[in-house]
């Protein structure tokens, strides 16, 4: 790391030197980086990693060791994601930042030894700490506390082995003066909640597993000292995510139960992600969507399925410009959230930013499949009007059939309304929503849906029954037409993350499986899906700013050709989720694949899961190109790897901290490579993590449970990223 940013510099001067060439008179005069305004600079500057920035690019000139040390980049520092950086360097960064920094986050360095986290203490100034994924025991957090008596902001996580009853009287004092809080819990416990009486934001993120290691049952009553939580009087922010699992959901309404008495009146942001078809019902939620609507500066609002019923949603929303509103696999409110956002039953439309309306028209294929619930064009459009700023849209789970018969003038295309959100930057779809219709024999009679359910968003298919997938039926059931889908280009030229998600999807990983594949149908269910291949992943060629893609459940990828022509017009491509393309029965896009891969050169993180992945020495040469990956995760029910191939491109990509294989093989053989990874590699990668398992062996729930959970709910774990609670991010 020492030797890229001379590098940088020297290069940089190069190009400005021949960018100021005059080409009429060839003057011989130059600029180098020095003449440069302070203003260019720092601008520079601010994308040099901190580490590099006060180690190395500080001691080129006094002019620079003057800009390093702008308050404008010193103030707000993070080490997050500084993969390079040890024990010693982190030290020592630490030491020039104390005078300087306020808000510091270490978010997911789970590599810093706890030494390390005590040189903290030395930021005396800091008033924002976050150190969630750090191994930080009771008593360096109680020193910690004890010297940062400005802080006013701090995320951690709660281990098993955290006891509040270690936390000195100046932590204590410290914790009083909070006003934000952000807890990731691994075991049933208040932590610091009792001791913060000033919270304003409130975050919580609920990681805890049902069974033990040893296969004891966790229990989730709490120690009777901890039972005087305060009643969040300045509370105007709750956020809380939950795992799967009954003693997340028992603890979260222990975390809740003051809301029953007394719901805080500044509260503007309520967000509670809760997985699974069934969460536990909350009594007091009616309440709190009455209270919600009553001062009219609702920011973000998300409740689990059970706790609202339209009428309650209608009052909370009226009134409100809200910003962020999340409705996932919420089916019962589809028409209230469209009678809400299109009737008046919001202030301003236009403030909302993110909107997620994943599965909110999903009928479970176990309670009925003969009626099928869509999407409706005409209302996206008025979507689309009223909520003109919309920035991150999240349509997973949900259907839409375009028909085009012949005789008959095509309705307006789902892709034509999207394309409408000219503000959008990040979009989730159904892959049933790109194709632009199935043959004539595989559609019914077409009839003019209701008006009222036009208005609500969605239509009563007119057919019995579902289109399912016939092996032996044509390759593509709408032919290569991807006319929908360049007209949602043309209109969101500012995309930079798309996910397309087949219906059938359903990760192979154990963790959230359950809760998976009750949101999902059977694969093959939705004849639609099956029509979108290989030409419209070509289309997306057209988003210059793509950098974020992931392509998962899509049958009709034939070749995987359009991957290749995508990522070579897609050059700035940084993360990569590719999840069963094709037939499941083999690996049909291999040839494709590595040409693709070849051409990803600014490539940071690769997920691929397909149940015949062929890890060899021809995928690892082709993964070689990737000079900049950082993340890999490979999933493969009957996958085979090459151990020395693996080796060898460790060892030719060093950027390399993350390597996640579950495959097939036997335990001996992973374990053995896992082995001679960690042995040649951890030395100079601190932040190496490597996890080699087959896929389908009984312990992988507890392999997978002690993996780092910023990187189980980065890239291993599958989910979406798009128009997910923003106050769960880092600080």
């Amino acid at each position: 790391m020492n030797e890229t940013v001379p590098g940088i510099m020297e290069g940089m001067d190069r190009q400005i030197e021949q960018a100021v060439c005059d080409k009429d008179t060839m003057s011989s005069t130059s600029v180098g980086m020095s003449d440069l305004s302070d203003e260019i600079l720092l601008c520079i500057l601010r994308h040099v990693p901190v580490c590099d920035l006060l180690t190395n690019v500080a001691n080129v000139c006094q002019k620079l060791h003057t800009l390093c040390y702008d308050k404008t980049l010193l103030t707000n520092v993070r080490l997050s994601e500084e993969y390079q950086a040890d024990d010693q360097l982190v030290r020592h960064t630490l030491k020039l930042l104390a005078n300087h920094v306020q808000s510091l986050s270490l978010n997911s360095c789970y590599w810093l030894s706890g030494s390390t986290l005590d040189q903290l203490a030395r930021c005396k100034g800091v008033t924002h700490l976050d150190v969630t994924g750090c191994r930080l025991t009771s008593l360096c957090l109680s020193r910690l506390l004890s010297s940062l008596s400005s802080l006013r902001s701090l995320a951690f996580d709660v281990r098993p082995c955290f006891n509040s009853a270690l936390l000195s009287s100046e932590a204590v004092d410290s914790l009083s003066r909070l006003t934000e809080l952000r807890q990731t819990l691994f075991t049933p416990s208040y932590g610091v909640v009792p001791c913060c009486a000033q919270l304003r934001k409130l975050m919580l993120q609920f990681d805890i597993p049902d069974v033990t290691r040893e296969g004891v049952g966790v229990c989730c009553q709490l120690m009777v000292g901890q039972s005087s939580v305060p009643h969040y009087e300045q509370l105007e922010e709750f956020t809380a995510r939950l795992a799967p699992g009954e003693v997340n959901q028992t603890l979260l309404l222990l975390y809740l139960a003051v809301f029953s008495v007394h719901i805080p009146k500044h509260l503007r942001v309520f967000l509670v992600s809760v997985p699974g078809p069934n969460p536990a019902h909350w009594p007091a939620a009616p309440s709190l969507a009455q209270s919600l609507g009553r001062r009219g500066d609702l920011v973000a609002l998300q409740l689990p399925r059970t706790w609202l019923d339209p009428l309650s949603l209608k009052r909370a929303l009226e009134g409100n410009s809200p910003k962020h509103l999340s409705f996932s696999r919420c089916p019962a409110l589809w028409p209230q959230v469209f009678q809400s956002l299109l009737n008046g039953g919001v202030r301003d439309a236009a403030q909302l930013i993110s909107l997620n309306l994943s599965g909110i028209n999903h009928v479970p294929y176990s309670e009925c499949r003969s009626v099928e619930d869509q999407l409706v064009a005409g209302t996206m459009s008025q979507v689309a009007t009223a909520c003109s700023n919309i920035k991150h849209l999240n349509l997973m789970h949900t259907h839409y059939h375009h028909e085009c018969l012949p005789g008959l003038d095509g309705e307006t295309h789902l892709c034509a309304s999207l394309g409408r959100f000219k503000q959008l930057r990040s979009l989730t779809l159904p892959a049933c929503a790109l194709s632009d219709g199935i043959n004539t024999n595989h559609t019914s009679a077409r009839s003019n849906p209701a008006p009222s359910l036009l208005f609500q968003g969605l239509k009563k298919a007119p057919r019995v029954g579902i289109q399912n997938y016939k092996p032996d039926s044509e390759p593509s059931l709408g032919g290569d037409s991807t006319s929908g889908l360049v007209l949602l280009i043309a209109g969101c030229r500012f995309l930079d993350t798309f996910e397309l998600i087949g219906p059938g999807f359903a990760s192979a990983l154990p963790r959230l499986e359950p809760c998976t594949r009750a949101s999902v149908e059977p694969r093959g269910m939705c004849a639609w899906a099956r029509g979108v291949g290989d030409a419209h992943l070509a289309a997306l060629e057209a988003l210059p700013r793509l950098c974020r893609l992931t392509l998962a459940g899509l049958p009709g990828v034939l070749k995987g050709t359009g991957l290749i022509q995508l990522t070579r017009q897609c050059r700035d491509l940084r993360v990569l989720s590719l999840a069963n393309l094709g037939s499941l029965k083999t690996m049909n896009y291999t040839a494709a694949l590595l040409e693709t891969l070849k051409q990803c050169t600014q490539l940071q993180e690769l997920r691929l899961e397909q149940p015949y992945l062929n890890a060899n020495a021809s995928f690892f040469e082709a993964l070689s190109s990737c000079h900049r990956l950082q993340r890999l995760c490979l999933i493969s029910r009957s996958g085979t790897f090459d151990s020395l191939a693996t080796e060898t491109f460790m060892e030719q990509c060093c950027q390399v901290v993350m390597c996640h294989m579950f495959m097939g093989g036997t335990l001996v053989a992973c374990r053995t490579l896992q082995k001679s990874l960690l042995d040649r590699f951890s030395a100079e990668r601190s932040a190496l993590s490597v996890v080699i398992y087959p896929l389908q062996h009984e312990d992988l729930p507890s392999v997978i449970r002690g993996i780092p959970l910023t990187l189980l709910d980065r890239i291993t774990l599958f989910q979406s990223h798009v128009a997910q609670p923003p106050h769960l991010s880092p600080m």
